[in-house]
């Protein structure tokens, strides 16, 4: 390898990871997916020696293995059994899984097929080695670290001074930060802010970073558990996808460990589904795609609706968000229900160049293809458009005729 190392430890993920994982080994062990990369930016490059430096890190991460500090880490987490830090114990990443090239536009290409347990878990590291090794080899890293601390100074000065009201904010940058150390510099200053009354920073979605600076570990489901439990299955129709993803979950957790996220395949029909039972065993919701202040409004008066009282709930923004927007979001809904954002790349990859817009998605699911139709066009990601029509249909089907 060209650089250090970028993945030291397989605690280095987003804690979602686990919570999704002992689900697949306890109810989904013999799902098989493939997940493919996709750089949606349409100016980057990366190069064969770029590559060759992605193959090769990789080949490192598939080296490690947790070690029993690390799992005794995670069996003190309340909602983790033992069954599944046992498995954890013999679990190590595969690189025959991976296939990686340049056959794309951007010049690289990455597809990982097996298990949902095995390739679930190469997601975020993936991305993570991807935006090092392009901002390291394409820039100089050196001044694009000094334009990041610089900025990273002045979060810290506006927060200081009560700049924003950011309610409960966590930080969930890992997939597209700049670098390691940049993340790590990040989230340690942020964590050492005395912060106002109406501000509390809650964690990180990195759980290597949570262990090590004594933080919470943040995150309940990404699109692949409802994409997976629900289309996984070929005798499942798609458009219940949701109300499988739910049921599967509220069996694994009960009460515990709920965030249920909306737009996996849109949000109206995700409420068809978040009925009364389900929307009181879940402590709220997340938004990801769609007008922030619009979807707020829908779940609250959704959340009336079922005679729920809002302010009991909780709306977790995660979609595109700086200190600025979260602070309008949090102003807008203050009082009437609670509020929490996760926010990313702002965190942990600004600086005077534009980050990637990279993502590593399920594309198949036991031979089958899966999608994800969300409330913003163009974020959905599926090999077969065939498909994607069918998926719409039965939605649209759905909304029409089961009320």
């Amino acid at each position: 390898m060209r650089l250090p190392q970028i993945i030291n430890s397989l605690l280095e993920t987003d804690m979602y990871k686990f919570s999704m994982g002992q689900t697949i080994f306890h109810q989904f062990t013999s799902y098989k997916t493939t997940w493919t990369f996709k750089c949606r930016n349409k100016d980057v490059h990366f190069t064969d020696e770029m590559v060759e430096e992605i193959k090769e890190q990789v080949q490192a991460f598939c080296q490690l293995r947790f070690t029993e500090e690390e799992l005794e880490y995670l069996d003190n987490i309340t909602w983790i059994k033992g069954t599944y830090v046992d498995f954890l114990r013999l679990w190590q990443p595969r690189y025959e899984e991976f296939t990686i090239t340049t056959d794309a536009p951007c010049g690289l290409a990455i597809d990982a097929a097996g298990t949902w347990l095995n390739t679930s878990m190469y997601e975020i590291p993936v991305l993570a080695i991807v935006n090092e090794v392009y901002f390291r080899m394409a820039y100089d890293y050196d001044v694009l670290l000094k334009q990041f601390k610089r900025r990273l100074d002045e979060k810290v000065r506006l927060l200081e001074e009560d700049t924003y009201r950011l309610s409960d904010f966590s930080e969930f940058g890992l997939r597209r930060r700049l670098s390691a150390e940049a993340q790590e510099m990040a989230v340690k200053a942020i964590a050492e802010v005395e912060l106002p009354a109406d501000s509390h920073f809650i964690g990180t979605s990195n759980v290597y970073l949570a262990k090590k600076f004594n933080l919470k570990p943040v995150g309940t489901m990404a699109h692949e558990w409802i994409m997976c439990t629900g289309q996984g299955n070929h005798k499942h129709n798609p458009a219940y996808s949701n109300w499988y993803a739910l049921d599967w979950w509220v069996k694994e957790y009960g009460i515990l460990n709920g965030t249920a996220l909306t737009d996996a395949i849109t949000t109206d029909c995700f409420l068809r589904d978040f009925q009364l039972t389900y929307a009181t065993l879940f402590s709220g919701v997340r938004h990801d795609s769609g007008d922030p202040f619009e979807w707020g409004e829908k779940m609250i008066r959704h959340y009336e609706s079922l005679g729920i009282d809002p302010k009991t709930k909780t709306l977790l923004f995660s979609d595109s968000l700086d200190f600025e927007r979260a602070d309008k979001i949090a102003s807008y809904f203050a009082g009437r229900v609670k509020i929490a954002f996760g926010i990313g790349t702002y965190i942990s990859n600004d600086t005077d160049v534009p980050a990637l817009n990279i993502v590593m998605k399920t594309t198949k699911c036991n031979g089958m293809d899966v999608a994800k139709i969300s409330d913003t066009p163009g974020k959905g990601m599926c090999k077969n458009p065939e498909y994607v029509e069918y998926l719409q249909r039965c939605i649209s089907w759905r909304m029409e005729n089961d009320r």
